[in-house]
C-alpha cells in the first residue's frame, strides 16, 4: 500500500501485518527541508522508519509527488539526503528512495518509443535517473489514462483507455503492438530513461486508477473496466518491459471530503463506509 505523510497511526497498524508500504515524507515543505538539512533526513529516518522497522515493512520512500517544475530542483539533493540517512541506519538495501511524477514529465509519448524528458525538465530528470540507477532504485510513475483520455477523446478511444478489446496501435518505431494507453505510457516513460542514458531503471506505477461520479466519461462501468483491467495487466507487463509490473491502484476509498475537480472524491474503490463502490477481484 501506499501513504502520503508518515501518518503515526497508519504505520502502527501496519506492524505485523506483513503488508509493505511505500512512504511518501509529505508535501513540499517537508522535501526542501530534508533538502537543505541532511540532520533533517537523519532525523526523518529515526523517526519514521527506524522507529518502526522491521514490523513494519517499507518498499520505498518517496521524495516528493508531482512536484511542480519551480520545486523540482529540490528533489535531487533530497533523495541524497534520505539515502545517506538510510545508509547511515543500515538500511539502504531494503528500502530504496524514489519521487513520484506525474506522466507531463514526458513529451512525444506517441508512438511510445518516442518518449523523452520533457525540455521544461530534463535538467532535474536526468540526474535523478541517474541517482535511481545508481542505487538500483525504481523511478515512481503516476500513470492515469483517464487524464488522457479526459483531455483528447478525438484521437482516443473510450475501450483503449479502459483496457478493452477493439483498438490495436503499432510503434513502428519499436516494432510493438499497444492494445492498451495504459502500457503505452508505460513504455513512453521508459523510452525517455533510455534516452537518459538510464535504460536499467526499472518504474512502478505508483497511482493509476479511474473516477466513477461527476466527470467526464466518470461512471461506475468505465471505472471498473479500468480497474480491473489495471490489475489484471499487472502480472503481464508492457510490451516493452513484459513480466510483472508493480502498481498500486487510486485508490482504496472515495475521499468524500477532497476539494477540487468533483472526480478526485470519487477514484475510491470502497465507499467510506467499507463497502464497495463496484465489484473487483484481485488475483491471489
Amino acid at each position: 500500500m501506499r501513504i502520503y505523510y508518515p501518518d503515526q497511526e497508519a504505520l502502527a497498524a501496519l506492524r505485523g501485518s506483513g503488508i509493505a508500504v511505500v512512504v511518501d515524507v509529505g508535501g513540499t515543505d517537508v522535501v526542501r527541508n530534508l533538502a537543505n538539512s541532511p540532520s533533517a533526513a537523519d532525523d526523518w529516518v529515526r523517526n519514521n522508519v527506524q522507529a518502526y522497522w522491521p514490523d513494519v515493512i517499507f518498499r520505498y520512500i518517496a521524495v516528493g509527488n508531482e512536484v511542480l517544475v519551480g520545486d523540482m530542483g529540490l528533489i535531487l539533493p533530497a533523495m541524497q539526503n534520505v539515502h545517506n540517512a538510510l545508509v547511515s541506519a543500515g538500511l539502504s538495501n531494503s528500502i530504496k528512495v524514489s519521487t513520484a511524477v506525474k506522466m507531463d514529465v514526458i513529451t512525444n509519448s506517441f508512438p511510445p518509443s518516442s518518449g523523452v524528458f520533457h525540455p521544461d525538465v530534463q535538467r532535474f530528470m536526468a540526474p535523478i535517473a541517474r541517482f535511481l540507477a545508481d542505487t538500483t532504485s525504481p523511478l515512481l510513475a503516476n500513470v492515469y489514462p483517464y487524464f488522457a483520455y479526459r483531455d483528447n477523446p478525438r484521437d482516443i478511444s473510450l475501450n483503449y483507455a479502459t483496457f478493452q478489446p477493439g483498438t490495436t496501435v503499432r510503434d513502428d518505431g519499436n516494432g510493438l503492438t499497444y492494445t492498451n494507453l495504459f502500457n503505452a505510457m508505460v513504455d513512453a516513460a521508459y523510452a525517455a530513461l533510455e534516452k537518459a542514458g538510464t535504460p536499467n531503471v526499472r518504474i512502478v506505477v505508483s497511482e493509476s486508477g479511474w473516477p466513477s461520479a461527476e466527470g467526464f466519461a466518470a461512471t461506475i462501468d468505465n471505472a471498473r473496466k479500468h480497474n480491473q483491467g489495471l490489475i489484471d495487466n499487472a502480472k503481464n507487463g508492457t510490451p516493452k518491459r513484459p513480466g510483472p509490473l508493480e502498481t498500486y491502484v487510486f485508490a482504496m476509498f472515495n475521499e468524500h471530503q477532497k476539494t477540487g475537480d468533483p472526480t478526485e472524491r470519487h477514484f475510491g474503490l470502497f465507499y467510506p463506509d467499507k463497502t464497495p463502490v463496484y465489484p473487483i477481484t484481485f488475483p491471489n
